[in-house]
């Protein structure tokens, strides 16, 4: 397990596509690298459009845009080498056994959304690097964010279950399996190129869930948009990461006697009311329509200056995480924060040592802490938009 530099300060932008993330995580870094602060920017998007945010051409590292301030839009074919090539080697090999042309094989070996998994490969490098102070992250749209974000936990219950299992039927297996199947079997340097994928994507996860670390939500002031980044709240809490603000981006200005923009300015003004009250806890910054958007340091900066409105755009979040443990008089009580959940939503179940939280269409395994492990579940409820489960210890239940 790697260890991050304490001081590096990593916030990841996301919101629903065309709401202005780019733009947003653009001048974000740039305000902060302003300040004196060496500043990363990084897309995760397969979209990138940092290069057109900041005017300038993208190289396959990290490039310097001004002073102490950096853009990388990740090269995915050269992470995917890096990190896929063994494990795709073998795959094509048996493909290769199995009648199959090699252009068709190498296409068949390419997993879905190896792009957005190897960027995040590439933001675990630059974290552990020690290079930076600040790391701004430009996501891909809300969607595919939360996906990518929930992969690294779900990799880990595979690997728990199968992975050793397999490794260990192969090995013993492998002569007699090749010469039956007909296919090669894969060798121990294939297992040990998944396990290394698993270990950083479990880094990635680690990282992105530390006290330093939060996720910041960019949205217009739409009802449809609004709706989005709640939903978003909720599925960020389940799975750990903390969200520290929320961007409202392209608000009108005072309409004057402007009688068509004062029905723009009226609608949305109904909408960001719902923002604060949704988002009660937590900043909520604007900023305003322009007629063109942003595009160099400078206007970035500008951009960001206006929306923070002198506040700190790199204050680490207070107050606990989305998950605390409790301990009670009986036992302890687990809370996990899930904003805008109603118990309707939720499904909870026990499955050995790992408890099975389903929110909407997404499922999290959370793995116990030791501590609970022993205890037995003897209740949950949704208050106050947090999960909380009670444990009793079992020595309790059996006396």
């Amino acid at each position: 397990m790697s260890e991050a530099p304490a001081e590096v300060r990593v916030v990841l932008f996301t919101g629903k596509g065309g709401v202005g993330k780019t733009t947003s995580a653009a001048g974000t870094a740039a305000l902060a690298a302003r300040d004196g602060r060496r500043t990363l920017v990084v897309s995760t998007d397969a979209a990138h459009s940092l290069a057109d945010a900041f005017g300038v051409a993208a190289g396959p590292e990290p490039t310097e845009v001004a002073p102490r301030l950096w853009m990388h839009q990740v090269d995915a074919q050269r992470s995917f080498e890096r990190s896929w090539g063994e494990i795709q080697g073998y795959l094509m090999s048996v493909l290769d056994a199995a009648g199959v042309d090699p252009i068709t094989a190498e296409e068949l070996t390419v997993i879905p959304g190896a792009e957005e998994v190897l960027a995040l490969l590439e933001l675990r490098r630059h974290v552990l690097s020690g290079s930076w102070d600040v790391v701004v992250v430009d996501c891909a749209p809300t969607a595919e964010t939360l996906r990518l974000l929930a992969l690294p936990e779900a990799l880990n219950w595979y690997m728990d279950r199968m992975f050793g299992v397999q490794r260990r039927v192969v090995r013993a297996l492998r002569p007699v399996l090749s010469r039956t199947a007909g296919v090669p079997m894969p060798e121990d340097a294939v297992f040990e190129a998944v396990e290394r994928l698993h270990a950083d994507l479990d880094d990635v996860r680690r990282l992105l869930t530390a006290p330093g670390a939060s996720v910041r939500l960019v949205l217009t002031p739409e009802k449809v948009v609004v709706a989005e980044a709640r939903r978003s709240l909720t599925t960020l809490s389940l799975y750990g990461y903390r969200v520290d603000g929320v961007l409202a981006n392209r608000v009108f200005p005072d309409s004057g006697d402007d009688p068509w923009r004062a029905g723009w300015v009226a609608a949305q003004s109904e909408v960001l009311t719902e923002v604060t009250q949704s988002f009660a806890g937590l900043p909520v910054w604007r900023s305003g329509f322009t007629a063109s958007e942003p595009v160099g340091v400078d206007d970035l900066v500008g951009f960001a200056e206006a929306a923070y409105d002198g506040g700190d755009p790199l204050a680490v979040p207070e107050g606990d995480g989305p998950m605390t443990i409790t301990r009670t008089e009986s036992g302890a009580e687990l809370r996990i924060a899930l904003p805008f959940a109603r118990r309707s939503d939720v499904d909870l179940a026990r499955h050995g040592d790992e408890l099975v939280v389903t929110v909407g269409s997404y499922r999290r395994l959370l793995a116990l802490p030791a501590a609970l492990r022993r205890h037995r579940v003897s209740g949950a409820r949704v208050v106050d938009g947090a999960l909380r489960v009670r444990f009793r210890f079992e020595q309790e239940e059996q006396s």
